[in-house]
């Protein structure tokens, strides 16, 4: 089955990748192929967890484009992915994978608080832990929640799993044919360059905790597990080349 190069993990997934081809909503056969991978990787003994994204539902941002408030805009995409979160963890319990949701909004009745040691320790015993609601605060993104939870529960590595993009590419693969992928990248590189990895708050934190961060494809199967044995798959951007 190979070794794994990584003991503790952050799968962070897009809302997009959720809808699979339908563009919004979750897609149930997306959903379940995400969570299939996912299995693969905690049978490797590996410790995850997820933050999930909300845009397949909501995006703050464009609410308040709109003329919304940018904080209650904010809150609703934090929403979003609580329900996001709720339906992965559904899929996983599915396949007899534990897994528990923490919320940093506090709702009691469908996810615990997010609390960093009890994160940890669920983490040791081998539970598949979802981080939803985002940080908790506008203006933040998902992103940012990936890399702070990560640099909290000492993660190794984030996983940035993309939906149909398969790394880091100097334009948009899809509008621009001359479009060049990197193979490797520093957090310099790409906060310079105003590359769209993610936002720059969260650069600067994977950047400073020293965390390294792969690109990857989710809609190819198996791609979260050969990113977790060392394969060479889509981008990998860490301080120094």
């Amino acid at each position: 089955m190979g070794t794994p190069v990584f003991k503790r993990i952050v799968l962070k997934l897009s809302g997009e990748a959720l809808a699979g081809q339908n563009g919004y909503g979750i897609d149930p056969e997306m959903i379940l192929s995400i969570a299939t991978q996912i299995k693969e990787v905690v049978e490797l003994n590996v410790q995850v967890a997820i933050v999930v994204g909300g845009g397949n539902i909501w995006r703050g941002v464009a609410g308040s484009s709109k003329g919304m408030d940018r904080a209650t805009a904010d809150y609703m995409g934090m929403l979003a992915t609580v329900m996001n979160s709720l339906a992965l963890q559904d899929a996983l319990e599915k396949l007899a994978v534990p897994t528990r949701v923490q919320s940093s909004i506090e709702m009691r009745q469908v996810a615990e608080p997010y609390i960093r040691r009890r994160a940890i320790r669920h983490l040791e015993k081998n539970r598949v832990i979802i981080f939803a609601a985002g940080t908790g605060n506008p203006y933040f993104s998902t992103d940012t929640t990936a890399a702070l939870r990560a640099a909290e529960i000492e993660a190794e590595v984030i996983l940035m799993a993309k939906n149909k993009v398969d790394g880091v590419y100097s334009a948009d693969p899809f509008k621009d044919v001359n479009a060049v992928k990197f193979e490797t990248l520093t957090y310099k590189e790409v906060i310079t360059n105003n590359l769209a990895v993610m936002d720059a708050t969260a650069s600067s934190l994977c950047m400073d905790n020293h965390i390294p961060l792969i690109v990857f494809n989710i809609t190819e199967e198996g791609n979260i597990k050969r990113a977790i044995l060392g394969d060479k798959i889509g981008t990998i951007v860490q301080g120094s080349v």
